[in-house]
């Protein structure tokens, strides 16, 4: 039988950051997650580390302080996977006037302090780069800064770093019961390659950082119910051929009130959403709709002169955001923050609601002070200025690094000449090594996919089978 402090459900972005930051202060961590890391909403995201300009609309100005916040701290902490992204916003006087942008920008830039992006500005779309693939109608608009990021990897480099640190982290692994015994859980645990297996494992506290699945974990393992709801919001993305040649992305204001993006992404295409749609169902695999891929399509189409339609959509993803239930009638109003609900009557059970993957750091860090409390551990949090795996690069510049990394290995290819560094950052020298060819790396597996990289990922990252290579 596996004894531990805190057993975590959940392996996305939360799940990891809270097992991450707990094992750190020295507590025994177990994390178990029924699928692959990031396999859900973590992995489905806009991708983008910020603060949340239309929230401001909502006068949620704390949450946009904070995440403002946290945007600094991850660009310091993951350069390799997190990167300044300098976004458009084509002016449309009939949705809300200049003033309220300028302000709004004006908010945005001072909320919190910048280090390393530089401020918003007025734009003249008839001569600046990024009104080339706009309808001649907008002349004007504005730029500011915001950062992208692998969210997939910014999971999977948490739980490395939590393994790292002592962590024990089972992937598709089912958690199936939890009952109190006293001052500990006498958890069950199934690994879902074999249905007959179970694990036991005793711990002195349970996070239920299940994300769509908090309230099923609450009702079916732990037999309570949550003190807090989620609501269910479908978000939905479609990548076309790529639309324009700059590495600006935009920001489009839409006459219902929303927003979307179209993004750069992946060399030659551009991602283009999201869509906010309540969701009923059970959580297990949303997937885009006819009229989610009609509406992203037509509000793309009310600024871009090249027009798209269904038929030139060549992938599509959509994720559940599990957003903390609030009085909103509007799904895209509902708040982006969480809530921590601490449960001590007996072993303590942590369940974490809502949230955002900017601000996941910071949830983290007030989970495990509160782990530590309810556990009587006087650890200081120290996440802050702590860099993940890969990310400690001089002066968190990935740029020195990547040609540095090129002139130490200009046998690559291209393409993973860029891959790699942005994957793994100053790890990818620990199974690159000394290796001076191809053939040097085993066989190819896929085009630009070698046995030397799957065998890190088999024994550094967890990975079980091709689909979560």
């Amino acid at each position: 039988m596996t004894e531990v402090d805190v057993l975590v459900v959940g392996g996305g972005i939360n799940g990891a950051g809270i097992a991450r930051d707990a094992a750190g202060r020295g507590l025994k961590v177990l994390l178990c997650e029924q699928h692959d890391l990031a396999s859900h909403t973590s992995s489905a995201s806009t991708k983008l580390i910020h603060g949340g300009l239309r929230y401001l609309e909502h006068y949620d100005f704390r949450l946009v302080r904070k995440a403002l916040q946290e945007r600094e701290v991850l660009l310091e902490a993951a350069p390799h996977i997190i990167w300044p992204l300098r976004f458009v916003m084509p002016h449309d006087s009939h949705l809300r006037p200049a003033w309220m942008i300028r302000a709004g920008l004006f908010l945005y830039d001072h909320l919190a302090k910048r280090r390393r992006l530089p401020a918003s500005e007025s734009l003249n779309l008839r001569s600046h780069a990024a009104g080339a693939p706009l309808e001649t109608r907008y002349s004007r608009g504005f730029a500011y800064s915001d950062a992208w990021v692998d969210d997939a990897r910014l999971v999977v480099l948490n739980a490395v770093d939590a393994g790292r640190r002592g962590a024990q982290i089972l992937t598709r692994t089912r958690f199936v019961d939890a009952q109190r015994d006293g001052a500990r859980w006498s958890v069950s645990l199934q690994p879902t390659v074999d249905a007959s297996a179970r694990l036991t494992v005793t711990a002195r506290s349970i996070v239920n950082a299940a994300g769509p699945w908090v309230g099923l974990v609450h009702d079916a393992a732990l037999h309570s119910p949550a003190a807090r709801h989620v609501r269910l919001v479908k978000g939905s993305h479609i990548v076309v051929p790529r639309l324009f040649d700059h590495e600006f992305a935009y920001l489009f204001q839409n006459p219902d009130r929303r927003i979307i993006f179209a993004i750069p992404y992946e060399q030659d295409f551009t991602l283009i959403g999201t869509t906010d749609v309540e969701h009923d169902a059970r959580p297990d695999a949303p997937v885009i709709s006819a009229a989610e891929t009609e509406y992203l399509c037509e509000m793309a189409n009310r600024y871009f002169t090249r027009k798209v339609s269904p038929r030139d959509v060549v992938a599509s993803y959509s994720g559940l955001r599990p957003l903390l239930e609030d009085e909103s009638t509007d799904p895209s109003s509902v708040t982006r923050d969480y809530s921590l609900e601490l449960d001590r009557s007996g072993a303590p059970l942590l369940s974490v609601f809502g949230g955002k993957i900017t601000t996941f750091r910071r949830l983290a860090e007030e989970a495990t002070d509160s782990l530590c409390a309810a556990l009587d551990c006087d650890a200081r949090p120290w996440t802050r200025g702590t860099p993940l795996p890969g990310g400690d690069l001089p002066h968190a510049d990935f740029e020195a690094f990547a040609a540095l990394f090129e002139s130490r290995y200009p046998w690559l290819p291209p393409s993973m000449k860029r891959r790699l560094p942005r994957l793994y950052g100053s790890q990818v020298l620990d199974w690159l090594g000394d290796s001076r060819s191809l053939g040097d790396l085993g066989a190819e597996l896929l085009p630009g996919l070698f046995e030397a990289e799957v065998r890190h990922l088999r024994d550094h990252e967890f990975a079980q089978c091709a689909e979560d290579v």
